[in-house]
Order: structure tokens, then sequence, then C-alpha cells
């Protein structure tokens, strides 16, 4: 059983310039939170291309191994989280609007734990939704500069 999480922004920018950004892997460390983003396989481009994440806080974290398994630019790409800490989907989608686009990230994640992770899901879901949307907002506001 999968558990839903997801946050959006809307980004002064055209979709294909919206999903060069979103889809710069190295970038991606400049606005996740506690997570440092970069390509592996096929240069993190195209079914089957690989990514790697290592998420921590001071000494204490994981590394989330990645592969393509959707590859749609300039509108989507989703990864299957590989790891023993992570598992399950997650989706990089840029619609394009008339104001520019907006980026959404969802994840549909197998909560490590058994049972027990998927029934503290609601309990976690809020804060992983605001590191999220926080992670978003610095994003935006990198654009913005």
């Amino acid at each position: 059983m999968t558990c839903h999480a997801e946050a959006a922004v809307d980004l002064p920018l055209d979709q294909q310039a919206a999903w060069d950004v979103v889809m710069d892997w190295n970038g991606q460390s400049a606005w996740m939170l506690f997570t440092r983003v970069w390509a592996t396989g096929n240069h993190g481009q195209g079914v089957g291309g690989g990514v790697a994440a290592r998420t921590s806080v001071g000494p204490v974290g994981f590394t989330d191994d990645m592969v393509i398994t959707h590859w749609d630019p300039p509108r989507e790409c989703t990864v299957e989280h590989l790891g023993a800490v992570v598992r399950g989907t997650g989706t990089f989608a840029v619609r394009a609007t008339p104001e520019g686009s907006t980026f959404v990230w969802s994840e549909d994640v197998i909560p490590p734990l058994g049972p027990l992770g998927r029934t503290a899901w609601p309990l976690v879901r809020p804060a992983f939704e605001l590191m999220m949307r926080i992670s978003l907002k610095r994003l935006a506001d990198g654009i913005a500069r």
C-alpha cells in the first residue's frame, strides 16, 4: 500500500524553462531541504536513467537510489525509489499556465516499518508535505532572484 503526498508551486517560467530548472538534478541540491541530488546512469535522463539523493541532518541520513520509469519532457518524469528506507514512486510534473507554469511534486511511497509506518502516515504526512512546500518555495525564490 502506498501513501500519497503532494505539493505544487507556480513558476514564472514557460513550461520548457521550468522543466529545465526542475530536471537539473544537481541543481535540486540548492532547493531540496536536507538533500543533495545527482544524476547517475544516462545523465539522469530518459527511461532507465538514474538519480541518487542523499538526505541527511548532520551525520544521520540515507541515500535514495532511483531509476526513471517515465520520461515525457517537458511535462513529466517519474522515478522509482529503490532504497530500503524510501520505496515507491515520485513524479515531477510541469504544467503550462497563462502566467508561466505550475510544478507539481508528488510522492507515492511505501513507508518503512510495514504496518507501523502505514499507521503513522497520517501523522507524518503533514510534516512531509510541509518540507516539500518549503523546498518548492526555495525553488521559486531562487528563480525570482
